[in-house]
């Protein structure tokens, strides 16, 4: 099914000195089921808020969604583990029919043995590698990324992205992928969108290789 964003108006308000501020001014996006598109564009630009519209947890705006399916699998740009659970608990939150897949998620992200371990115990790559467990472990239709393999050494990257790579082979889930470097978005996405302006649009929108849903 295909998912269909358009927001109409989309302001952050007054905050201290800084005056209110359009994001999205009739902003429209079209995803094809399937499709792996990867958001680029500057920092601030609006990227992270159009997941969180996206994923439904912002419905503070003009206009609407359509389309989204049920399961959704978010990997937010902090890790947002709860910190009174271990790495094995915070996934098995996601996964409660089955808790014996938590440890083999820990595995495939490349932290066998960080089971008991607490959030605040782990590094900020360690904790963002449980949070894509958590996101994947969900084997979900939607998956949005927001900048999946930023605090983490090029090798553990390499592998992660490859791990998402087979993932997203797997699942054919509809994603989008927000990343500041374009080998990520060569790599994994079928189409990149680049964001700039205040308010927000879309100044270029290329393909790169078919999604699969329409091969």
């Amino acid at each position: 099914m295909t998912i269909r964003i358009r927001i109409q108006q989309k302001i952050f308000p007054a905050w201290a000195d800084a005056p209110a501020r359009a994001v999205f001014d009739h902003f429209s996006l079209d995803l094809a089921e399937g499709e792996v598109c990867a958001l680029v564009g500057p920092s601030g630009i609006g990227k992270s808020s159009l997941l969180h519209i996206v994923a439904g947890l912002d419905r503070d705006f003009t206009g609407s969604v359509g389309g989204r399916p049920e399961t959704i699998g978010y990997l937010f740009q902090s890790p947002r583990l709860l910190p009174w659970r271990t790495a094995r608990e915070n996934l098995e939150l996601v996964i409660p029919d089955h808790p014996e897949k938590a440890d083999a998620w820990l595995t495939q992200v490349g932290l066998a043995g960080t089971e008991g371990v607490y959030p605040q115990r782990l590094s900020l790559g360690m904790a963002r590698r449980v949070s894509l467990a958590r996101a994947l472990a969900v084997e979900p239709q939607l998956l949005l990324l927001d900048e999946p393999f930023s605090a983490l050494d090029e090798e553990t990257a390499r592998d992660m992205q490859n791990l998402v790579a087979m993932q997203l082979k797997m699942l054919r889930a509809t994603t989008i992928l927000v990343t500041h470097h374009w080998h990520e978005a060569a790599a994994l996405a079928h189409r990149v969108i680049r964001l700039d302006g205040s308010p927000a649009r879309i100044v270029d929108d290329r393909p790169i290789r078919p999604a699969r849903a329409a091969e």
